[in-house]
């Protein structure tokens, strides 16, 4: 009982914007150059889509934790997922500093996310660290695509991004340390499919 109603805890304050960063963004510090409409309509449309992406890291690694009985992988999870919560913090802090809007789907995605999570936790814990890697390992190369299409002259969104990849990439290794099953080609490309979804679609509302 004590984990679920921990789990709604970390919905509401995931939905509503209510997480706090442990660390320091990497954006702290830089000099905030001004951008243009365009650059800055840009950015603010990207920076959503990260957004919404940390908010269903957040449902997924809460949903794994729930489904698995080994203490270590929950620990695993959860230490993961407080990565993501900092990169959540982090993005909906740059939202701001834009004036852009997070997605009003933001509910929805964690849902949606929270049941594919549910899912690739009953499949067992190997295919569930599978799941991980396969995720973080799309993630990261959606970062860096996003990487490439940032305003160079937007240094604060770049480097939280470039943090963010690096993080997804050490979670993707520590998942196939832990002993990730790779997933069958149909799931990746489902997987793939459904991302392009949420992506196209958060990067407008």
């Amino acid at each position: 009982m004590d984990d679920w109603i921990s789990a709604a805890d970390n919905m509401l304050r995931t939905v509503s914007g209510g997480s706090q960063a442990r660390r320091a963004s990497p954006a702290r510090g830089l000099p905030d150059a001004p951008l243009t409409a365009e650059a800055r309509q840009v950015s603010g449309a990207l920076m959503r889509v990260n957004h919404v992406g940390e908010v269903c890291a957040q449902a997924l690694y809460e949903a794994q934790a729930l489904g698995t009985r080994n203490a270590g992988q929950r620990d695993h999870l959860r230490q993961a997922a407080q990565d993501e919560v900092d990169h959540l913090a982090w993005t909906a802090r740059r939202l701001d500093e834009l004036g852009a809007h997070r997605s009003w789907l933001n509910p929805l995605w964690y849902a949606g996310a929270f049941a594919l999570g549910s899912l690739a936790a009953r499949a067992g814990d190997r295919w569930s660290l599978g799941f991980v890697i396969e995720t973080e390992r799309q993630v990261e190369a959606h970062l860096a695509e996003h990487l490439s299409r940032l305003p160079e002259e937007d240094t604060a969104s770049r480097a939280i991004v470039a943090q963010m990849k690096d993080d997804e990439v050490r979670h993707a290794e520590s998942a196939q340390a832990a002993g990730g099953h790779e997933l069958p080609w149909p799931v990746r490309q489902a997987m793939r499919l459904a991302a392009k979804i949420m992506t196209s679609t958060a990067h407008h509302i």
